[in-house]
C-alpha cells in the first residue's frame, strides 16, 4: 500500500508537467496565430501564477516548440507578401518596358525616314522609297525571307532594294498587290557586289544561312583590310542594287600562302534578328 501511494505520488509531478506542456504549446500556438488576443492574455497570466515553480524546468521544452510553431504560421503570410512585391515590381516595370519600347520604335522610324547614310549621296537620296512593317518571318536553314505589308499597289516590285536605318536588308522576290516577300542577305541564295576600302576593290558578298556570318569572296590574298571596315553595295553595270548602300562590318579575314583569295567574313549592319520596319527603293535594276 505504502508502495503504491509512493508510485501515485512520484507520478503526479511528471502528469503536471506534461499538462503544462500540452497547455503551453495550445496558448502558443494561438497567440501567434493572432486568435483570441483578449482570452490568451488572461490565459497567459492564469498560467504563469500557477505554474511558476516549475516554468524553468519545462522552458527549455516550450521555447523551441514555439519558435517552430510561429515559423510554420507565418511561412504562409510571408510568401503570400514576397508574391504581392513580385506583382507590384512587375506591375511598375511595365510603363517603364513599354516607353523603352516605343522609344525604339521612334527611332526606327525617324531613321527610316531621313536614311542618315543616304544623305549627300545624289544617287541614292533621289530614290523613292515605300515604308513596311515586317509582318512575317521566315527563317530555316534553307531560306531566310521576310513578308512586308506593301505591295505592287504601292508600286513595289520585284527586284527593289529593302534598307532598314543602318543599311541593306535584302531583296524583293515577290510581290502581289497588298504585300511582298524579301529575301534577306543571310539567306543562302542571295549574293550582293559590294565595294571596299580605298582605292576601292571589288568583291561578291553571299549569305551563308539564319544566324552565321556573311561570306566576302575575291578579295585578293594579303589585301588590306580593317576589322570593322564597312563595306557597300558596288552599283556596277547591272548590278542588282544601286551603289553606296552600307551592308555589312568586316569581322575577320585570313589567308594562306596557297589560298587563291582572303578568306573574309563579315557581319550585316541591319539588325535582321529584329526587323520591325523598313523602305523599299523603289529602285529596278537597270535604271
Amino acid at each position: 500500500m505504502a508502495r503504491s501511494r509512493r508510485s501515485r505520488r512520484s507520478r503526479r509531478p511528471r502528469l503536471t508537467i506534461v499538462l503544462l506542456v500540452l497547455a503551453s504549446i495550445t496558448i502558443i500556438t494561438l497567440d501567434y496565430r493572432g486568435d483570441l488576443r483578449g482570452t490568451i492574455s488572461g490565459l497567459r497570466r492564469v498560467a504563469h501564477d500557477a505554474f511558476s515553480p516549475v516554468q524553468s524546468a519545462v522552458g527549455d521544452v516550450v521555447h523551441p516548440i514555439g519558435s517552430f510553431l510561429a515559423g510554420a504560421v507565418h511561412a504562409g503570410s510571408i510568401e503570400q507578401q514576397n508574391a504581392k512585391l513580385r506583382a507590384e515590381n512587375a506591375r511598375l516595370r511595365r510603363p517603364s518596358l513599354a516607353a523603352g519600347a516605343q522609344a525604339s520604335t521612334l527611332r526606327t522610324l525617324q531613321q527610316l525616314e531621313s536614311l542618315p547614310w543616304a544623305a549627300g549621296v545624289p544617287s541614292l537620296s533621289s530614290i523613292h522609297t515605300v515604308a513596311a512593317e515586317v509582318v512575317a518571318l521566315n527563317s530555316s536553314d534553307f531560306a531566310d525571307t521576310v513578308q512586308l505589308d506593301v505591295g505592287r499597289n504601292l508600286g513595289v516590285d520585284v527586284g527593289m532594294p529593302v534598307v532598314a536605318g543602318n543599311g541593306l536588308v535584302g531583296r524583293v522576290v515577290d510581290a502581289w498587290s497588298s504585300g511582298c516577300t524579301v529575301r534577306l542577305v543571310t539567306d543562302p541564295g542571295s549574293s550582293v557586289g559590294v565595294r571596299y576600302g580605298q582605292p576601292p576593290g571589288y568583291a561578291l558578298v553571299d549569305g551563308s544561312g539564319v544566324g552565321r556570318a556573311l561570306a566576302v569572296h575575291y578579295i585578293a590574298p594579303g589585301t588590306a583590310l580593317t576589322k570593322g571596315e564597312v563595306i557597300t553595295t558596288s552599283g556596277l553595270q547591272g548590278a542588282l542594287f544601286p551603289p553606296d548602300v552600307p551592308l555589312a562590318r568586316i569581322t575577320s579575314y585570313t589567308s594562306t600562302p596557297s589560298s587563291t583569295e582572303e578568306s573574309v567574313t563579315a557581319e550585316p549592319l541591319a539588325d535582321l534578328a529584329a526587323l520591325q520596319y523598313v523602305d523599299v527603293m523603289l529602285w529596278e535594276p537597270g535604271t
